[in-house]
């Protein structure tokens, strides 16, 4: 009976199920915020989405003031760690629970390796060979003392907080040695964004402070390693084999590796080409590879990586190539996590003490001034003035993201203490957000101009000059026609092809008439001096490239490499060959890149052209829609853009910047193609006559003898180009109503028609001031030397000006090309409004263009893209004359080192004389 029940009981028992774990997600009540040990992914793209979208909110306010975008993402994670949000109930357990801190440490530390091969990538050795003297020097003197007033600190620190919890029993030769590194190690790579960002890369100070860091980076890299070899070594003989096979390791790297690698670049075509992709794998293969050998042997595994970067050749724009193809997802989440892990391990809640507090204003004071003060007497020693020196000082001081790793260096290897980290961590983060701000201060773009002139002998330390001034006759200039002999021309992707049209005109033109050189023969011969006048000078022309500079490494890198940048760079190359082999005069062309940011074009093109003493800025207007010179074929969804180019209002802030900042430098003209203004189809600039060109229609199909239908251009979708010469002669339009401007636009037409190429026109609006003697003085030059090639033409109103301007040449009929000249004063002329509704966005239109332009040009563009000009491809020049300031500020000081104060009197600078006249 008994067995009979046992048997149904266990027939009748429910079998226990196994389920698969839920995959319905929160559908099934899963919370993401809950730490899944097998899916940490889920929890991980929580806290790298919060820290990366609070360090870009962080960011943007402090990149207004130059600051380096590392010190958002450690207050970032001061504000995610105990310090600040954690102080909120179960913020830590829910966000950054210590279960889940392990994937978060491990993708940090990924992106620390490839940060840290970024950065051996930055560093160019060759910078260090070429000015290994000054750069040691300064190095020198830099470590030295921050490194003796470090192991003084450590000397209280080791005493007042050895053996808190996390930290590991040594000695204090190796803790001295570690803060030592601490204090005099600087920031290279923060420092390369600071210098560039404040246009210093390339300057002397600059120069001395990227060698300088670059040695200074390199030396204390040596040491930290040797400090955690020491750390990690049991004993001192298995120290001793660490770094004998470090120094191993490295030869091994420099003699054995990299030959084998540049091979391997050569063979592919990479240094050329730039990296394929299986070089882009080969490469990180290597960081992987170095790093774990590294971190095997004792030695942190971001010194492997480091090592690779320093190892990677920069021949042929190769590392800036190889750094484009790796920053963007590195720079973008893997080091604001890594940084913001530093944050997150500091708990300021630690400084609970007077005493602690004491220690951190002396480590912020021995950090600052000790490093101002090893760089300021190691320039100065290298013959540098006291504010250069002090400038120099301050910039070595910067500490940023490098100090960082050091410090979780040492955190990992537990030499530091939270409390002591959080020491440090704010020591950092003071010294390098001082650093742009005092820089800024101390050295100056005026004192910067003060001192260059001051050591170029042309004037004295009170702003005195000492050349005395030339009583050059401006009427020689009218009769020689000269009246821009420098030309710093704006390169644009986009505008090159325009541009060089414009450019052979100036290099067409041929030496004065025989009347004229007859005149300035006598002249020669009554004044010696005259012979070295402008006629005898080749016109020098100068093509400029702005390159935007952005947050990316290999943005900074190519400041850095720029010599080398700008001759690999095919717009600079094409602008240079096509201008030098199309001339018929002797003419000097020269390119040159600059990398800036967008907002600092305008300055950086008046900063060159006060350099290079130019005659006339020319700018031409962007064909792409934007600042941009990519082409964007959607224009953004902006239609008003595509409809009419002259409305894209980023380009026209950048314009009316140029004219603003160049009115007392130089003259400027901003040159608007015939493609731009609707007189030309942009797929056909060769006065194609036919109704598809005429339409804008390319793909027109038309019936052949066999009455099948075939499309009637066989080049669909091409570029049209053709010869200068087979045009004929050209025409070039001026209109005069008086002013400066008009004035300098008359000159400028007569120096473009030094060429029987060249036929001028000039339109006399009725409002003209008929007694200008100006005017009157340079008709007669005209009419001598041009002959019958210069015709004046009367305008009685608005509607006959505007006629005359755009209507086809009566004197060379063969020629549809017409160059219009006019000035951009803002005056009277065309002041009737454009026929259309009082709303009408042709009025607003024209409001927009007048603002930047003039009201001269608006309107004329304005008749252009109604209709007016269809008889005539019409390309528009707007210049602006320059002008002479009533005073101009001289800048004199008590004494070298001192605060100059500003005086003002009444002067005049020009650089090709070297003299400030009154």
């Amino acid at each position: 009976m008994a067995t009979t029940t046992t048997t149904a009981t266990a027939a009748t028992a429910t079998p226990t199920v196994v389920r698969a774990p839920a995959q319905a997600g929160v559908f099934e009540g899963l919370n993401p915020s809950i730490y899944n040990p097998a899916d940490p992914l889920v929890l991980f793209i929580i806290q790298a989405t919060i820290v990366i979208a609070l360090t870009r909110a962080l960011y943007w306010p402090l990149s207004k003031i130059r600051e380096p975008r590392v010190i958002a993402e450690v207050i970032a994670g001061i504000l995610l760690g105990p310090s600040v949000m954690g102080r909120i109930p179960g913020f830590t357990d829910a966000i950054f629970p210590p279960a889940s801190m392990a994937p978060f440490r491990l993708v940090a530390n990924i992106g620390l390796v490839l940060f840290l091969f970024l950065v051996g990538l930055e560093i160019n050795l060759s910078y260090l060979l070429s000015n290994w003297r000054i750069a040691f020097s300064v190095a020198a003197l830099d470590m030295t003392i921050p490194f003796g007033l470090g192991v003084a600190v450590a000397y209280g620190l080791y005493h007042e907080f050895a053996g808190e919890p996390g930290t590991a029993p040594i000695s204090f030769g190796i803790f001295a040695l570690f803060i030592g590194v601490a204090m005099a190690i600087t920031a290279f790579p923060v420092l390369c964004r600071i210098l560039t960002s404040l246009k210093l890369l390339n300057t002397t100070v600059g120069v001395i402070v990227l060698t300088s860091g670059i040695a200074n980076d390199v030396v204390g890299w040596v040491l930290l390693a040797l400090c955690v070899t020491l750390v990690n070594a049991g004993a001192g003989i298995t120290a001793l084999y660490v770094f004998l096979v470090s120094v191993g390791y490295s030869l091994f790297l420099a003699y054995a590796v990299r030959p084998a690698f540049i091979w391997v670049l050569r063979r592919t075509r990479s240094l050329e080409n730039g990296p394929t992709e299986g070089v882009v794998a080969l490469t990180l293969f290597m960081v992987l590879a170095s790093s774990f050998f590294t971190s095997i042997i004792g030695v942190h595994s971001i010194f492997g990586a480091f090592m690779v970067g320093l190892m990677c050749p920069h021949e042929g724009g190769f590392a800036i190539k190889l750094t484009e193809k790796i920053e963007d997802l590195t720079s973008t989440l893997f080091v604001p996590l890594f940084f913001a892990l530093s944050g997150i391990n500091t708990n300021i809640g630690l400084l609970n003490t007077g005493t602690v507090w004491g220690y951190v204003i002396a480590i912020i004071f021995v950090a600052f001034f000790s490093k101002l003060a090893g760089g300021t007497l190691g320039a100065r020693l290298n013959g540098l003035v006291w504010r250069e020196s002090f400038t120099i000082g301050t910039l070595m001081s910067c500490k940023g993201l490098v100090e960082l790793i050091v410090l979780n260096i040492g955190l990992q290897a537990k030499i530091l203490s939270t409390k002591t980290f959080t020491m440090f961590v704010i020591m950092a983060l003071v010294t390098t957000f001082s650093t742009a701000p005092l820089v800024s201060w101390l050295y100056p773009p005026w004192y910067q101009q003060k001192l260059d002139l001051w050591k170029k002998g042309k004037i004295d330390w009170d702003g005195n000059p000492i050349i005395p001034a030339d009583g050059k006759d401006s009427e020689e200039k009218y009769r020689k026609g000269d009246v821009a002999t420098r030309l710093l021309v704006y390169l644009r992707t986009d505008g090159l092809s325009s541009i060089l049209g414009l450019i052979s005109l100036f290099t067409s033109s041929s030496a004065p008439t025989p009347a004229a050189s007859a005149s300035s023969d006598n002249e020669k011969a009554a004044d010696p001096s005259a012979a070295h006048t402008d006629e005898q000078r080749p016109l020098r022309i100068q093509g400029y490239r702005l390159v935007e500079l952005t947050d990316r490494n290999s943005s900074v890198m190519k400041v850095s490499d720029i010599e080398d940048y700008a001759s690999h760079d095919p717009i600079v190359k094409a602008f240079g060959t096509s201008t030098a082999n199309n001339t018929s005069r002797d003419v000097i062309v020269s390119g040159q890149i600059a990398v800036v940011p967008e907002e600092g074009f305008a300055d950086t093109l008046a900063t060159q052209a006060s350099k290079t003493n130019s005659d006339l800025v020319l700018v031409p207007w962007s064909e792409t829609g934007t600042i941009s010179e990519i082409q964007s074929f959607y224009y953004g969804g902006n239609s008003s853009i595509k409809d009419n180019m002259l409305a894209n209002k980023d380009f026209a802030g950048l314009v009316t910047d140029v004219y603003e900042k160049h009115r007392h430098l130089a003259a400027v003209g901003v040159y608007v193609d015939s493609s731009l203004l609707g007189t030309s189809h942009p797929r056909s600039r060769i006065g194609d006559d036919s109704q598809a060109t005429k339409t804008g229609i390319t793909r027109q199909l038309t019936r052949d003898a066999t009455g099948v239908s075939l499309a009637e251009a066989q080049d669909i979708g091409a570029a049209k180009f053709h010869s200068a010469e087979s045009k004929g002669p050209k025409v070039v339009r001026v209109l005069y109503r008086g002013g400066e401007d008009d004035l300098f636009a008359v000159r400028l037409g007569y120096q473009l028609a030094q060429t029987d190429k060249v036929v001028l026109e000039v339109v006399v609006e009725a409002a003209a001031n008929r007694a200008d003697s100006e005017m009157a003085a340079l008709k007669s030059v005209l009419s001598e030397s041009l002959g019958d090639r210069v015709v004046y033409l009367d305008a009685q109103d608005t509607a006959e000006a505007i006629q005359s301007l755009l209507s086809p040449c009566r004197q060379v009929r063969s020629s549809r090309s017409v160059l219009v000249v006019v000035g951009r004063s803002v005056s009277s002329w065309l002041a009737s409004s454009v026929e259309a509704g009082p709303s009408s966005s042709a009025a607003a239109e024209l409001a927009a263009v007048r603002k930047v332009l003039g009201l001269k040009a608006a309107r004329l563009a304005a008749e252009v893209r109604k209709g007016a000009g269809d008889k005539a491809n019409v390309s528009l020049l707007v210049v602006q004359a320059k002008t002479a300031p009533a005073t101009t500020t001289t800048m004199t000081t008590a004494g070298e080192g001192g605060v100059p104060a500003l005086k003002r009197k009444p002067s005049t600078y020009s650089q090709e004389s070297g003299h400030v006249g009154a």
